[in-house]
């Protein structure tokens, strides 16, 4: 397939190139539409993942990926996404971004006070009427429809035929460790998901295996550096789908300082963490390069072989695609669940992943053996 091969630069004649593909998803609530907007965009261009690593809403984006066949996997998200924005589905009354901002928060209270049909519901009696211990006392909203809709829309029998890698995050209430769920290790079920998003105090923890997780996004919103950690030796191609940006303006309310918090609390500063790995990444080809030129006499040296141990030689190509929110959304965007909204989302990571796809040729460059680089189609240019 064209969308697979490619001739290695530097490489022998007839070399082809067979990246890992992998799509790794942030967590963000209600913007997790525009993931599925990207997904779209890229199985438009035939970029199908090998792996897809989640946190979050990124975990259950990934869950049904995972869980369908390549043909079915739009189909499923789309109807994933209609089925919990079907609250607000009216346009707002009179055009303008002052009355679009109240639209949507208006739109965001309504989910807070009667959750999302097949995702979570508010409990009642609330969690104060509960005895201290008690499961209900924990959270604000029952997520036990989660579960059927899962169920619903990811087959996880095919999860467990692992055809598609998926790892989801969560963490170790008890440890505060992370924990990644992993259907190369494990059987997964719609639990393990679950506990990926379970973000307190809304959700309740997940008990899996007698120990109780809460959502990933609380020690890190992206589970980029768990695929860099497991995946030494195969070469990659990333498609990183951010739902939150690190980088934005100053702001002027305390409207826009919520949103802003929000906005760097959740972007686990993707960019910095995404070139501090690839900094690293090159050193340690770089010394993998150095350890050739050794003489022989070294050979058994023991902190030789265990910095040789430490080195990594598979390229890596990492594709940044981040939402980039519009200006009437604030500090409620992530749990704002009209359809109008989730349309907008999935349209905007469509025409993402159209541009980005736009410069396939550029993408599909490897790096020099051991290399890496980012692509971003909105910063117009490339790092190597």
């Amino acid at each position: 397939m064209e969308g697979v091969l490619q001739r290695s630069k530097g490489g022998m004649a007839g070399h082809l190139h067979h990246p890992e593909r992998v799509l790794v998803l942030q967590g963000g609530g209600a913007l997790g539409a525009y993931q599925g907007g990207v997904y779209e965009g890229l199985a438009a261009a035939d970029e199908h993942p090998d792996w897809v690593a989640g946190i979050s809403i990124g975990a259950i984006n990934a869950a049904l990926i995972a869980g369908n066949p390549p043909e079915k996997r739009v189909s499923q998200l789309r109807a994933f996404w209609e089925k919990i924005t079907a609250g607000v589905t009216a346009d707002p009354w009179l055009p303008g971004d002052q009355v679009r901002a109240m639209f949507n928060t208006a739109s965001a209270y309504w989910t807070a006070a009667v959750g999302v049909k097949g995702f979570f519901t508010p409990r009642i009696p609330p969690p104060s009427f509960y005895p201290p211990g008690a499961p209900e006392a924990l959270s604000v909203y029952d997520t036990a429809p989660l579960k059927a809709t899962l169920e619903r829309f990811a087959d996880f029998d095919l999860i467990n035929a692992k055809k598609t890698r998926l790892s989801v995050g969560a963490v170790n209430i008890r440890t505060g460790n992370f924990a990644y769920f992993d259907n190369m290790t494990q059987r997964i079920g719609p639990e393990h998901i679950m506990a990926s998003g379970a973000l307190p105090p809304g959700f309740p923890p997940v008990v899996i295996d007698g120990e109780y997780y809460w959502d990933g996004g609380l020690v890190s919103n992206t589970p980029l550096q768990y695929v860099l950690d497991h995946e030494h030796k195969n070469d990659l191609t990333v498609y990183q789908v951010d739902l939150f940006s690190a980088q934005g303006p100053l702001p002027r309310s305390l409207e826009e300082a919520a949103e802003r918090e929000k906005d760097i609390r959740y972007s686990s500063r993707t960019r910095m963490n995404t070139d501090a790995s690839i900094r690293e990444r090159k050193l340690r080809a770089a010394f993998a390069n150095l350890v050739k030129k050794l003489p022989k006499s070294l050979e058994n040296d023991p902190d030789l072989a265990f910095l040789k141990a430490a080195t990594q030689e598979n390229a890596l190509t990492v594709v940044q695609l981040i939402y980039r929110d519009k200006p009437y959304e604030g500090g409620t965007k992530d749990y704002e669940f009209s359809r109008k909204t989730m349309l907008e989302h999935w349209i905007a990571g469509v025409e993402d992943a159209r541009k980005t796809m736009a410069h396939r040729s550029e993408i599909r460059q490897k790096p020099a053996k051991g290399g890496a680089k980012t692509f971003d189609v909105h910063r117009t240019q490339q790092k190597t």
